[in-house]
């Protein structure tokens, strides 16, 4: 008897070795996804911007990183709400500061950082959170920043605007081999029809940018069919029924590291993971 569907997940192109750097760009589940890669020994830079929800956030955020350019007293951008804060169009608030002095100095910082392992790291993996963008003055924006709903005007991406962003992403992130991924979090402000357009024109977008193209350089991984299908159950998500429960994460990442790593590179993992449990004081059985 049969009580779910199985997803077959053939060996991914894209294969990581237990000594690769991998940086991780996208939405809260590249975080998670990185912690655990971390905590499993593997090099990982994880969101060096914060959370990115969008396909072009994720392309901005990119360019940057392949430039030489510093960010400046041009990009401080003060948050409203009271919040007395001071963020930029590329940043998610958890890097928001209170000065821009202060501001300036970490996400410096956090990019010089980023910036070198962009340029040393042998795989990027992007995490597609929403099709859904903010525009402000004409660009897309990373976050609003608790600012008035006015200045920004909302649309959702086309299949079409994601391949097109996608196909950018690819060609940025050559030579590095790239995994594309979407997010099983779901994104209900709009209600459960307008979050499964956004994640169909998300699927759609990227599987026509990867179509015909060597998959040994860049490739899909299904997070987000995973949790429709294999743990499509409401105990599977947190108390908010949003977010996937550390247990579904954790089923997930190890269905990607099994797909992603050889037998003998998961092995050496495996050891870096007993080390790190041990670390942890976690009791660990056999």
């Amino acid at each position: 008897m049969k009580l779910f569907t199985e997803l077959s997940i053939p060996p991914l192109g894209v294969q990581i070795g237990a000594d690769e750097k991998v940086l991780l760009l996208g939405s809260c589940f590249s975080d998670e996804v990185g912690k655990r890669m971390q905590e499993w020994g593997l090099d990982a830079c994880r969101n060096p911007f914060g959370a990115l929800y969008n396909p072009l956030s994720i392309l901005n955020a990119i360019e940057l990183l392949d430039s030489d350019r510093l960010l400046d007293e041009s990009d401080c951008v003060p948050m409203g709400s009271g919040a007395g804060m001071i963020c930029s169009w590329y940043h998610h608030t958890k890097m928001a500061r209170k000065t821009s002095a202060d501001f300036l100095s970490e996400a410096n910082r956090a990019l010089t950082l980023s910036r070198e392992f962009w340029k040393e790291c042998g795989v990027v993996i992007i995490t597609l959170g929403t099709a859904f963008v903010y525009r402000h003055d004409g660009r897309v924006v990373a976050n609003c920043l608790k600012r008035p709903a006015a200045e920004f005007t909302r649309l959702m991406m086309s299949p079409e605007e994601v391949e097109q962003a996608l196909k950018e992403i690819i060609r940025l992130a050559a030579p590095r081999r790239l995994i594309v991924t979407v997010s099983p979090i779901r994104h209900l402000a709009d209600g459960a029809h307008a979050n499964t357009l956004s994640k169909a024109s998300l699927q759609l977008g990227s599987d026509a940018a990867l179509k015909g193209r060597d998959e040994s350089q860049c490739c899909y991984f299904p997070s987000y069919e995973l949790m429709l299908d294999e743990l499509r159950d409401y105990r599977f998500y947190d108390a908010g029924l949003v977010h996937p429960r550390d247990i579904a994460v954790d089923y997930i990442f190890e269905r990607f590291l099994k797909s992603c790593t050889c037998e003998a590179e998961r092995k050496k993992l495996e050891l870096r993971h007993k080390d790190f449990l041990r670390s942890q004081h976690i009791p660990i059985l056999g």
